[in-house]
């Protein structure tokens, strides 16, 4: 197969049982498995590569943008076929158009995909482009994943609390794993790596972005000795209303208390970006001007993948166009009157 070469480079409305599928649907993607390219500080323009049904995961997180976990396991199967991705990533590299990685993250937990190692074999095969594996880092110490996830060339990990305790609350992980069995998967895997490690640390306002808390997060970073620490927070509305916003300048403080090089990466839209709209936008408005949905319901009109979405709608909200309200069947989305 031939190989791309590397890119250089109080609404009344809200809760009903409405139908916004039915109402101007946008036109149906060809890709099942693939999403974007989108624009990602971290990564540049990177082309997503969904794995596992929505929601399908070994954790839980109070914080998850996704909202909560539906399918919580730590189970590893086929769930897509590898051909069948590995035909769809091949065919989107054939068509023009800069990316700059080819990321394993979407709807859930990558490394929940059994043939992973044999899909970063694949992917290596068809392209230069390197390959970023986003984890929760959950399945590390399973040594199939380990093998699987050195093929990458780069793995971020997340690392979100430095205690038993902590670590359930914030994470509610499949009751299979425990903390100390995940943590020494990190410091096994970072050891015996030749790849890149980059390790986002999310904080919790009034939860983990406490000082002695830091600390205790620290410790075992400096076990794990990553190539760099990712600080970040919650930006977008999350499974749960209770996790909440560290503010920037809080933010920008407790990075001092790491060692090593630490970048924030909160991703908050970026200035030359927040004037931008793109057809997408102006659909996804056109579809809100007539009532408010979920992301959920954005997606399924769209036929956009749920990342590609939340991208859309924080900008929106941003440029103060959107707002959100939270209900008991979810966050609602809706246009600002």
């Amino acid at each position: 197969m031939r190989k791309r070469p590397v890119s250089r480079g109080g609404n009344a409305d809200l809760g009903r049982d409405t139908d916004p599928v039915g109402e101007g649907r946008a036109a149906v993607t060809e890709y099942r498995y693939l999403f974007g390219p989108v624009p990602s500080r971290r990564l540049g323009l990177s082309l997503g590569i969904d794995l596992v049904p929505f929601k399908t995961c070994s954790y839980d997180c109070i914080y998850c943008q996704l909202g909560r976990t539906t399918c919580l396991t730590a189970v590893r199967k086929e769930y897509v076929p590898l051909d069948a991705v590995l035909r769809e990533v091949e065919k989107k590299l054939a068509e023009p158009g800069k990316i700059d990685y080819l990321t394993l993250s979407g709807s859930g937990e990558p490394t929940l995909y059994a043939p992973l190692g044999e899909l970063l074999n694949g992917l290596k095969r068809l392209s230069e482009i390197p390959v970023a594996v986003l984890t929760n880092g959950s399945l590390l110490w399973d040594p199939e994943v380990a093998s699987a996830c050195r093929l990458a060339d780069v793995v971020v990990p997340s690392l979100d609390a430095g205690t038993e305790e902590l670590y359930r609350y914030v994470n509610r992980p499949c009751p299979t794993l425990s903390f100390d069995t995940v943590m020494r998967g990190l410091i096994d895997f970072s050891a015996r790596r030749a790849n890149a490690l980059w390790l986002e640390v999310l904080l919790l306002d009034g939860v983990t972005a406490i000082e002695a808390e830091v600390k205790k997060l620290n410790n075992f970073i400096r076990e794990i000795r990553p190539d760099k620490i990712q600080l970040n927070t919650v930006v977008r509305p999350s499974a749960e209303e209770y996790a909440f916003t560290v503010p920037a300048k809080r933010l920008g403080a407790l990075a001092d208390l790491f060692d090593g090089k630490v970048e924030v990466i909160a991703d908050r839209t970026r200035p030359e970006e927040a004037g931008r709209s793109t057809s997408a936008e102006r659909e996804i408005i056109s579809l809100l001007a007539r009532r408010p949905c979920s992301v959920d319901d954005i997606a399924e009109w769209a036929n956009l993948h749920h990342n590609e979405v939340i991208k859309y709608l924080e900008k929106l909200v941003e440029r103060h166009i959107l707002i959100t309200e939270r209900t008991a069947r979810g966050v609602y989305y809706a246009l600002k009157r």
